[in-house]
């Protein structure tokens, strides 16, 4: 007779980390483009169809990268970073760092250093962050208990929770392996396509 298998392990779902104004903001450059451009389609005359075409297919590609694409997933396994161009897929032994400074960044053991385009990092909420802390130092132990934590700037507390992750993690089996890093072609193409047809109608003038 067959022994009952344990149960198996629950699966960590990721975490998701993005900037709701950068989405915002893409959505409305988005929304922008889009209507200049068919308008001049449908309007324009001569070449002006077809510079429009272009400048769609450029512009896009470049601001759903930089504004909507952006993300960080985070399990008890990997850090996988979504950035413009690029995918990257950080498993927790191969992380030495997650910090903050001017920009969120992943630094890996073989020196490697990976921008976390979805957390950027705003001086000013960490200065409005540093006056709440140094507000509460002076209420004395009972304010400064009063989660301390919760007094971070947003892009710290993410770090903060992605080097306790890369700390607590980095031991799994299943966290072990070398970085990954793949471009993002379905980006790039569209742009690079753009960029061309409209260097080819400027030139043809």
């Amino acid at each position: 007779m067959t022994s009952p298998q344990p149960p198996a392990e629950p699966a960590y779902a990721d975490r998701v980390f993005r900037s709701p104004l950068g989405i915002a903001g893409g959505v409305l450059l988005l929304g922008l483009t889009v209507w200049f451009c068919v308008d001049a389609m449908i309007r324009g005359a001569g070449r002006t169809p077809w510079l429009a075409l272009a400048s769609l297919l450029l512009v896009v590609p470049l601001v759903v990268a930089f504004t909507i694409r952006p993300a960080v997933y985070a399990n008890e396994d990997r850090l996988r970073i979504r950035n413009p161009f690029r995918y990257i897929t950080l498993p927790w032994a191969s992380v030495a760092d997650v910090r903050a400074g001017y920009s969120s960044e992943a630094f890996t053991q073989d020196g490697g250093r990976y921008q976390l385009w979805a957390v950027p990092v705003s001086l000013r909420q960490r200065k409005r962050a540093a006056r709440q802390q140094a507000r509460a130092a002076h209420d004395g132990p009972q304010g400064r208990a009063a989660g301390d934590t919760g007094r971070l700037a947003p892009a710290d507390r993410t770090i903060a929770d992605l080097r306790e992750l890369a700390e607590r993690c980095a031991g799994r089996p299943e966290a072990q392996g070398e970085p990954r890093v793949r471009w993002a072609y379905e980006i790039i193409a569209p742009a690079v396509a753009g960029l061309v047809l409209l260097v080819i109608l400027l030139a043809i003038g």
